[in-house]
């Protein structure tokens, strides 16, 4: 049998996280959590990894959330509020990744995989994609505040009750209206328009795109405007001396 979540390093410098549990819907299992952290942190690792990008195997889901048998044995409320600790370590884990990232989406993104897709930076979806969380008529749980945070950011509250509340779903369509995903194409296009867009994050400036990411993270999830670090990165880097160098000599010869 395969391994449940596997990566792969292309020569491109793009990195593909495959959650590969189809018989469950990609539904998620601690380990395969625990897993999901150790392959983050071997990308960090890879100086060549410039992209991550995260999907589920299978054609028919994303990721469908945490493995509800993994909930038999709660005892109170207690066991709930550890649970969402450690998802927020997961989720947090993603939304701190210094490269782009990007949530190849082919089907049902449900639960914790839409905090997992929420938590990237940009989505591309097939047609058929359905994105919610409809625990109001399935486990009678709720998610955290700031997982609720990410999602208003990045969907607006009507939406979010929507979701929550009414537990129904959105569209690939209604989703790329709000600007929540980046492209909806056909199943057979979505690999190529995964990559197209991470050929194009790479392109760019790295350093720029990790002060953008950690900003934006501040912002939303922790209401913080402190920057201070973050300029100072980005302005004493050489990437920032190379560019200016290479714009003014540009210039000069006009």
């Amino acid at each position: 049998m395969s391994e449940p979540i596997r990566l792969t390093v292309h020569p491109s410098g793009a990195a593909e996280i495959v959650i590969d549990r189809p018989e469950r819907h990609n539904a998620m299992t601690l380990d395969m959590y625990e897993s999901l952290l150790t392959l983050i942190a071997r990308c960090a690792q890879d100086r060549t990894v410039r992209c991550i990008l995260f999907r589920g195997a299978g054609g028919k889901s994303f990721i469908s959330g945490t493995d509800i048998a993994y909930f038999k044995d709660f005892r109170d409320g207690r066991d709930g509020v550890a649970y969402e600790a450690f998802v927020e370590r997961v989720i947090d884990t993603v939304e701190r990744i210094a490269v782009p990232t990007v949530a190849v989406i082919d089907g049902w993104a449900v639960g914790g995989g839409l905090a997992l897709a929420t938590a990237c930076d940009f989505r591309v979806c097939s047609e058929g994609s359905r994105f919610g969380a409809p625990i109001a008529k399935t486990l009678s749980n709720t998610l955290s505040s700031r997982n609720i945070a990410r999602l208003q950011t990045a969907l607006g509250v009507p939406r979010v009750k929507k979701m929550l509340l009414l537990a129904d779903y959105l569209t690939a369509q209604e989703t790329l209206a709000c600007g929540y995903v980046h492209e909806v194409c056909s199943q057979g296009t979505l690999d190529e328009a995964a990559h197209t867009l991470a050929q194009r994050l790479m392109a760019l400036s790295p350093v720029t795109q990790k002060a953008v990411k950690e900003s934006l993270r501040r912002i939303v999830v922790e209401q913080r405007l402190d920057d201070e670090d973050l300029i100072e990165e980005v302005y004493g880097s050489p990437n920032f001396k190379d560019a200016v160098a290479a714009f003014t000599s540009g210039s000069s010869k006009k």
